[in-house]
């Protein structure tokens, strides 16, 4: 280690002194009682008593020469506090600044193995495969680990998370950086969407965490001079099963050709798939599989329901709905970016405060559209599923499903953003005649029959008329948008637009004035002229 990493490490680990119960608890081990494959162990918790019955019970089996542990929770019962899962005292004050009063299930399963592993050689060392449902502590429960290995251990790009959208990355970067605010923590965000140079400025100072989407990360390690990942302890991959995609996995690939093998590897995610096996079996070292829910749950605190109707009155039902639901807020999913467009601009016709958020908007208009809706400015967000996986926002009383997903999975994601952390919240899908086969896939997976949303079909009806004009304004605003859209990449002519042609062209808002007034499209433009 060079002279000024050994500063940097001094300098935080000496801010604080590790007090002597965190001490104790972290050599006690539970590791070692995994010699035989052909037992079932009651492993000991990280404060040194043994595990109840019903607890955890784990049984080792090789598979192509590591084991896989997979536990079992038959039980609530166990460590109430941060303190008893071997949390030093930090960590545990700023968890209860965070409002996190006592471990979720996955923490409680999760943090006593990733505290066992660490520093561990690698024939002792263990990777975790975590599974749970949506909003229930999943960063936390890989996030405070880290950052206790990183107060025994300090050093330069320590850690290095993965996610699959850039806000995802953000949030978790947030996370890590008010739990570890006592410890002095740096953290850099490199996503697509920002300046490269700015980034491998940042990269150039060695933060400690490096929370990153693969595609960004590649860039950065094949063209940033002097960057390198060799000091890495810790690769997470958060939505791993979404990273493993075939959008991802061979940017994962290559990132794994690069990083050293001696290294802790945690995976965690809502729905698993067989290519997380995959890489399983692929660089992973006697993984633990730490599960605590099914492969496709949703939490108990969500009503879920669906909605039938023609095709052609989509728009009326959305309406109706959120006037229904008015003064909560709502996320509505939709599936293309010119759709999220357009029902933007429907409900803001409507008078309703909706803000539209999908993958072609620049990274500071992303960003901004989720602050205004965290913040309370907005109380609608329409959204691609660029905001399904992830996104944590505590606020929200409604998810709907205004185009269906075709993937079950996607669906576990989109209603997952509602009926977080302990709260509830529910979830409408809308079903046309096109989509009965969808949502006949999805409540098999999920194993639950969906119950039919209370509607009042004369109510939607009577909507009709405001709807449709609200549509064509939309539509109007679209195409407008699209002109300058397509104007700014073209050189303008010297002399301008001809004079006819700016003539017969009126903005949107003349149009609704026109609209309002009764007047003709002539006699307006003409009053123009003058």
């Amino acid at each position: 280690m060079s002279a000024g990493k050994a500063k940097n490490g001094s300098a935080l680990k000496d801010k604080f002194q590790a007090t002597p119960k965190a001490q104790a608890s972290n050599k006690k081990g539970i590791s070692d009682e995994y010699n035989n494959a052909e037992e079932v162990n009651t492993p000991k918790a990280a404060n040194g008593d043994e595990a109840k019955d019903g607890e955890i019970k784990s049984k080792k089996t090789p598979t192509n020469g590591q084991a896989s542990v997979t536990t079992d929770n038959t039980s609530s019962k166990g460590p109430v506090t941060f303190a008893d899962l071997g949390v030093m005292k930090q960590l545990c004050e700023s968890c209860a600044k965070m409002g996190y009063k006592a471990p979720t299930e996955i923490q409680r399963e999760a943090i006593p193995w990733a505290l066992e592993g660490k520093f561990q050689r690698r024939s002792r060392r263990r990777d975790i495969i975590g599974l749970a449902q949506t909003g229930s502590g999943k960063t936390a429960a890989f996030a405070i680990p880290i950052l206790q290995a990183l107060w025994e251990k300090p050093s330069g790009l320590f850690a290095c998370v993965l996610a699959p959208t850039r806000e995802l990355a953000y949030q978790i970067s947030e996370t890590f950086e008010s739990l570890g605010s006592s410890i002095g923590v740096r953290c850099a965000v490199i996503v697509g969407g920002m300046d490269m140079m700015t980034q491998a400025i940042t990269l150039s100072k060695k933060p400690h965490i490096l929370i990153c989407t693969p595609g960004r990360l590649q860039d950065h390690l094949e063209n940033t001079k002097g960057f390198s990942l060799r000091t890495l302890k810790y690769l997470i991959m958060d939505e791993a099963d979404r990273l493993l995609d075939l959008d991802f996995g061979p940017k994962i690939e290559q990132i794994l050709k690069v990083i050293p093998r001696d290294r802790n590897t945690y995976l965690f995610s809502a729905t698993m798939t067989t290519k997380v096996a995959k890489l399983q079996r692929a660089s992973l070292q006697n993984p633990v599989k730490v599960e605590v829910s099914s492969k496709y749950s949703t939490v108990e605190k969500l009503k879920q329901y669906y909605m039938f109707f023609p095709f052609h009155r989509k728009d009326c039902y959305l309406v109706w709905l959120m006037n229904e639901m008015a003064g909560q807020s709502a996320i509505i999913f939709a599936r293309t970016c010119h759709e999220v467009l357009r029902i933007g601009l429907l409900l803001r016709n409507l008078g309703m405060e909706a803000i539209p958020l999908h993958g072609q908007l620049s990274m500071e208009r992303r960003l901004g559209a989720l602050n205004k809706f965290k913040s309370g400015n907005r109380n609608i967000l329409v959204a691609t599923d660029v905001a399904s996986r992830g996104l944590d926002i505590p606020s929200v009383d409604l998810v709907v499903n205004y185009d269906i997903p075709t993937h079950s999975k996607d669906y576990i994601h989109r209603v997952g953003r509602t009926a977080r952390a302990g709260r509830s919240g529910k979830a409408v899908s809308f079903v046309t005649q096109y989509d009965i086969e969808l949502l006949q896939r999805i409540e098999h997976v999920i194993e639950m029959k969906l119950p039919e949303f209370p509607s009042d079909e004369e109510a939607v009806l009577m909507l009709q008329e405001r709807v449709a004009e609200a549509q064509r304004y939309a539509v109007m605003e679209l195409k407008e948008h699209d002109a300058k859209k397509k104007g700014r990449g073209r050189k303008r002519h010297a002399d301008g637009d001809d004079e006819e042609g700016a003539e017969e062209r009126i903005s949107v808002e003349v149009a609704k004035n026109i609209s309002k007034r009764g007047k003709g499209l002539k006699a307006k433009s003409k009053k123009s002229r003058r």
